[in-house]
């Protein structure tokens, strides 16, 4: 199988100023390339070459693994906004964290710190396990919740690449806009 990069639900514009035009150009057009690059040429001519992404991601392990995962969580990134998103979820989702954590606020409040805290690179997530209970999780570099069992329900990437343009190093104040562009159509899908 061979894989290309996914397009985008938006214009790499569409998330400015949250996500700038040239963030967009280098996170998801040469970041996100690279490793959906770098998969192909590491597939080719091996057992993987036939699967899909998410059966490379639970079958593999070193470079396939990395780069299949950071292909898998980019791609969920991408999708989880839209311009002019925000707000808070509604129905099943909404209950269920309200339900969890006591208030969307405080829902908030525990996911960005959990992307604030992720030590070096990684990704930050909402997941559900096989009961349906929320939790969130953090995985370093390529980690991701599927290799777990887990089904993902929102991600924030807290790879430097993802925000250093925009943000510098204040990575605090990426995560806080990134709350204004949150597709909670395409999350609460999701769960």
């Amino acid at each position: 199988m061979f894989f290309e990069l996914p397009k985008l639900p938006y214009k790499a514009d569409e998330l400015n100023p949250v996500i700038s035009p040239l963030t967009m150009e280098y996170h998801y057009g040469k970041h996100h390339q690279a490793y959906v690059t770098n998969l192909n040429n590491l597939i080719n001519g091996t057992e993987f070459a036939k699967m899909n992404l998410e059966e490379i991601v639970m079958k593999s392990d070193g470079a396939i693994f990395n780069n299949a995962a950071q292909v898998w969580n980019h791609t969920f990134y991408f999708h989880s906004f839209k311009p002019k998103g925000g707000g808070a979820p509604k129905g099943p989702l909404a209950s269920a964290i309200d339900s969890e954590w006591g208030s969307f606020d405080n829902f908030k409040k525990e996911f960005s710190n959990a992307a604030l805290t992720v030590f070096g690179s990684g990704w930050a997530w909402l997941v559900k396990d096989k009961d349906g209970k929320l939790s969130i999780t953090k995985e370093s570099n390529a980690g991701t919740p599927v290799k777990n069992g887990l089904t993902a329900i929102l991600t924030f990437d807290v790879w430097e690449h993802a925000y250093y343009l925009d943000y510098q190093n204040k990575r605090a104040d990426y995560i806080a806009a990134l709350w204004d562009i949150v597709d909670w159509d395409i999350v609460s899908a999701r769960f």
